[in-house]
């Protein structure tokens, strides 16, 4: 692919202390002209410094969860390709508000895409961030994907991704909420995509153990068993994924 082959994606929720500079570190990426920054109803300025960071905005006017801001982000990529066509639709490369400067370490994520090599990755961070909660989750995902696939990724939960437009295709419409990436997982491995694990030194804001974290952590928990559950039929294709030579 040629130059600006890639666009970046950022749901966006109260995170105006991060988003400016998760942008600016995105917008320095290889291959990377186009940033936009999904705000899902802030309460704070988080639209307005993302816009000022050099990101294009659009703004949800009431709450309407991360897969939602997802399928928003490709929708307003789709509608720049259409009013300044390129020469072929961007790769997708989905990054969360809240890594900062870390993020321009991301564009690695774009290789095996971009080469070929996979349909989608997903960073395996090697910066470890001690968390509040006791990883149920985490292990819900994983243990629900490998049953499903015969695979278990090392962090079922990354939402760090690149894919094509052929796998976001594939995988839409998205599991609700906090749900899309395990549903994206399972419903790429299950059409024969390939999925590549890439280590990355990415970090993120720490989730504490507050009773407002707590109640995220419940939406998660939530959101990953409806996506399981409506992916829990029988004699569904089971599928493994790439992975990279001495990769993860």
């Amino acid at each position: 692919m040629l130059p600006g082959d890639v666009a970046v994606i950022i749901p966006a929720r109260n995170e105006s202390d991060r988003v400016g500079a998760t942008v600016t570190a995105a917008l320095g990426l290889a291959g990377v002209d186009v940033v936009v920054v999904v705000d899902d109803a802030s309460a704070d300025a988080s639209a307005a410094i993302a816009a000022q960071a050099g990101a294009q905005v659009v703004r949800h006017s009431r709450h309407r969860g991360k897969a939602a801001a997802m399928q928003t982000g490709v929708r307003a990529v789709t509608r720049l390709e259409t009013a300044a066509p390129a020469a072929a639709p961007r790769l997708l490369l989905f990054l969360d508000a809240d890594l900062g400067a870390s993020a321009a370490a991301a564009g690695s994520l774009a290789e095996p895409v971009r080469s070929g090599a996979a349909d989608m990755t997903i960073a395996v961070f090697t910066e470890r961030v001690r968390n509040g909660g006791f990883g149920f989750v985490t292990g819900l995902a994983g243990t629900g994907i490998r049953r499903a696939t015969g695979w278990r990724p090392a962090q079922p939960l990354n939402g760090q991704r690149c894919l094509t437009r052929a796998a976001f295709a594939a995988a839409s419409p998205l599991a609700r909420g906090w749900g899309a990436e395990t549903g994206m997982t399972i419903d790429l491995l299950r059409q024969g995509m390939r999925i590549m694990e890439v280590e990355v030194p990415l970090t993120h804001r720490a989730t504490g153990t507050d009773w407002r974290s707590q109640l995220h952590r419940l939406a998660q928990f939530r959101d990953v068993a409806w996506a399981l559950t409506v992916r829990a039929a029988p004699g569904r294709r089971r599928a493994a994924a790439v992975r990279p030579p001495g990769g993860a």
